[in-house]
């Protein structure tokens, strides 16, 4: 089944590409991000209580993720980065998060 992308801009000229269950911890997350070949850690701030803000980069662009509302929310910098390599960090992602992608309108 191909994933499905957000395309979602944000003001500062990101685009929301993926929301995700979160359904890890974040270092597991973050941990599994690290095994995406390729992929480095830049930042990683949280409270250790309710957010987490994770920086990292992949394939030449930058990408970040934050919990909201019991989802992991997946941004790019460059809004205009090939959806191929979206797809890449989503499907990665899949993997541990319970391979459910949030799509809307909701099914």
């Amino acid at each position: 089944m191909k994933t499905s992308l957000l395309n979602f801009k944000a003001h500062d000229g990101s685009r929301n590409f993926s929301e995700l269950p979160e359904s890890c911890s974040w270092d597991k997350l973050k941990k599994h991000i690290q095994r995406l070949p390729g992929a480095r850690i830049k930042d990683y701030i949280s409270d250790q209580v309710t957010e987490m803000w994770l920086d990292f980069s992949f394939s030449g662009h930058t990408f970040t993720v934050n919990n909201q509302m019991g989802d992991f929310w997946f941004f790019v910098q460059d809004s205009n980065c090939p959806d191929e390599i979206l797809t890449v960090v989503v499907e990665h992602c899949e993997t541990l998060l319970d391979g459910q992608s949030t799509s809307y309108p909701p099914k």
